[in-house]
């Protein structure tokens, strides 16, 4: 029998969970949707979201993949094997679809990171005409480094679990954290951030029952912490079975709060520095480009501080890609898992296979880029993901019958503690949820 490869220490679990859930859904995706949707006012909404929905839904993924001790596949189809055991392997692969989805559009903003980063740092060395091909969006540019960003990934997943990805999410977190506290000493000393920080941190409570700010901050706070794919249950099968699954998720969720949190307090203040030295960065309330937006208003920013804005950039970009790397190496592993463990395949055949579907997909939304680009990422974080963790939440509370210990405790009303928080899966979250999705359609 072979035995599975798994994390070696609960910091290595957790630094590679928190790796997963923090990269550009944090530093690129929330920031932009903070500015978008009134500052203070969804970052209130958010840290509500994510307490509330978010964090029992990273808890039951985990969960999930920790009793079943398998891949997404295999343990939603384990789970619901007593009631619908076709449809819980069928759930298990639309979350697999769901990692391609996030990686096909992924590896494209990673690929940007990567060369805004590389800009900065050949315009330090003096080679201007290719610093400013690096900086500018072109197709021929997406081709060029959205599969180098994919073979990154898949290098370090083909390693395996405990010499790929938990070594590597150890070493590339405390750099990256290190990287964004820096830039917002840095940030914050420059004319224009005061504004920025009172946007950012003072809310506006006439906003917090807007639905279109709630099922943002929802989408946001799923994707942040990349639930609803299978990325963190296929993490959870890779640990010992058992473990205080608990501390393990609210270590991870508030590393990942903390770091968005971060992200905001540079890029929002950063925004109103780049605003107060003469640039238009709103229209209305809402940011040019938006997504576009660090690409086009904060590199204009770092030129006005000459070499030293050169530097800040190259850390800046170089932060971003670092954020996006250990982000991109657990959705991948969410269908290799699948791959060696139902299919057989080898870690490294299975490791590129999905490396050649991911750049299929990619190359097909770099083609289509104004039609499918946006989409792809809305339906994703609007969509599938919460629909997934409704669905987590009602193959804990009410399918799961073997094996479920969670549910057990809350029937039998065992661990008073343990029973209230079964309950809570059962019952609130899918309503919340669903009053959520209501509100939202009607």
């Amino acid at each position: 029998m072979t035995v599975r490869d798994s994390f070696h220490s609960r910091i290595g679990f957790v630094l590679a969970a928190a790796g997963s859930a923090i990269g550009l859904g944090n530093i690129w995706g929330f920031p932009t949707n903070a500015a978008n949707n009134g500052g203070g006012a969804f970052l209130f909404v958010y840290l509500i979201v994510t307490l509330l929905l978010a964090l029992p839904a990273l808890y039951a993924e985990i969960y999930l993949g920790n009793q079943a001790q398998k891949n997404p596949v295999s343990a939603l189809g384990e789970a619901c094997a007593e009631k619908m055991p076709k449809f819980g392997r069928l759930a298990g692969k639309i979350g697999l679809s769901g990692a391609i989805m996030m990686l096909s559009f992924y590896t494209i903003v990673a690929g940007w990171m990567l060369s805004h980063a590389l800009s900065a740092f050949v315009a330090l060395l003096g080679f201007n005409d290719i610093s400013q091909w690096l900086a500018t969006d072109s197709t021929v540019r997406n081709v060029v480094f959205t599969p180098v960003f994919i073979i990154l990934g898949a290098a370090i997943v083909h390693q395996g679990v405990h010499k790929g990805i938990e070594k590597w999410s150890a070493r590339l977190m405390p750099i990256l954290l290190m990287m964004l506290i820096g830039l917002i000493v840095y940030i914050l000393q420059q004319d224009g951030a005061t504004e920025g920080l009172k946007q950012y941190l003072i809310p506006d409570f006439n906003q917090v029952t807007d639905p279109k700010l709630i099922i943002s901050a929802m989408g946001q706070a799923f994707f942040s912490l990349s639930i609803g794919v299978g990325g963190m249950m296929v993490y959870g099968s890779y640990m010992q079975k058992d473990k205080d699954i608990g501390k393990l998720v609210l270590s991870i969720g508030a590393l990942d709060t903390f770091i968005a949190f971060l992200a905001g307090l540079l890029i929002i203040p950063a925004l109103y520095v780049a605003q107060h030295a003469g640039q238009e960065v709103f229209v209305g309330n809402q940011l040019i480009g938006e997504g576009q937006l660090i690409f086009q208003i904060l590199p204009a920013l770092f030129s006005t501080m000459g070499a030293v804005g050169l530097l800040v950039a190259t850390g800046f970009f170089s932060l971003l890609s670092i954020a996006a790397l250990t982000s991109t190496i657990s959705s991948t592993e969410v269908p290799v898992a699948y791959l060696v463990e139902e299919k057989k395949m080898t870690r490294a055949k299975a490791t590129w296979l999905v490396s050649g579907v991911v750049l299929i997909a990619s190359m097909t939304l770099v083609a289509f880029f104004d039609q499918l680009f946006g989409l792809v990422i809305q339906v994703l974080t609007t969509m599938l993901q919460p629909l997934s963790c409704l669905f987590y939440f009602i193959v804990v509370g009410w399918v799961w019958k073997r094996g479920n210990k969670l549910r057990d405790k809350a029937l039998q009303g065992e661990q008073r503690w343990l029973g209230i928080w079964g309950n809570y899966l059962r019952f609130v979250c899918p309503i919340l949820l669903t009053v959520v999705f209501i509100n939202v359609a009607f």
